[in-house]
């Protein structure tokens, strides 16, 4: 069995497909459909989603499925939360987002992690993330990038403690609260 399918498409033919609660993501023209997450994956999900929204000022917090449109490429991160008004990230008429969520946290699996580090890593430098939370379950630590210019920095990799978030009000986010699930 494989971990994920791919097929070629433009964006008008991934507009047509129907509305679902499959994972389906468009990157450079390819349809990636993987199969749903496991449990302590979306486990995961969760607790990070309920401990941004007590750390975060206002905005949204958002878990997948829920399409992000990158101009022609479309993810869907596990997690994303946009700030406010002044976002580059904002809610269609359409009811999809449009532009950088101003904080995306990925849950590492073993059939997504290379994508997550990779071409996902690079579309949200790309397009102006502002900060980037990569969460490995079973390594138990959080991988937290920062926007700098129009690269992303490394803060750090976090096991313990906490670190502090630049984009929820420098506030400190505590790892263990995230990671001890």
């Amino acid at each position: 069995m494989t971990d994920a399918t791919t097929i070629r498409m433009t964006i008008e033919e991934f507009r047509a497909l129907p509305e679902s609660n499959r994972f389906e993501e468009l990157i450079d023209g390819e349809l990636i459909v993987s199969p749903t997450p496991k449990h302590p994956h979306q486990k995961q999900v969760f607790v990070a989603a309920k401990v941004i929204e007590t750390l975060a000022d206002g905005g949204e917090v958002v878990i997948a499925p829920m399409d992000v449109y990158l101009d022609e490429d479309i993810v869907e991160p596990d997690v994303f939360w946009v700030s406010g008004a002044n976002s580059k990230c904002k809610l269609g008429s359409d009811g999809y987002w449009y532009g950088a969520p101003d904080l995306v946290v990925e849950v590492l699996s073993p059939s997504t992690a290379g994508r997550d580090r990779g071409k996902k890593f690079e579309l949200y430098q790309k397009y102006g993330v502002r900060e980037y939370w990569l969460i490995d379950t079973d390594a138990k630590f959080i991988e937290v990038y920062v926007l700098a210019g129009e690269k992303f920095v490394r803060r750090g990799l976090f096991t313990k403690d906490t670190f502090v978030s630049s984009v929820l009000s420098g506030k400190p986010v505590d790892v263990k609260a995230i990671l001890n699930s």
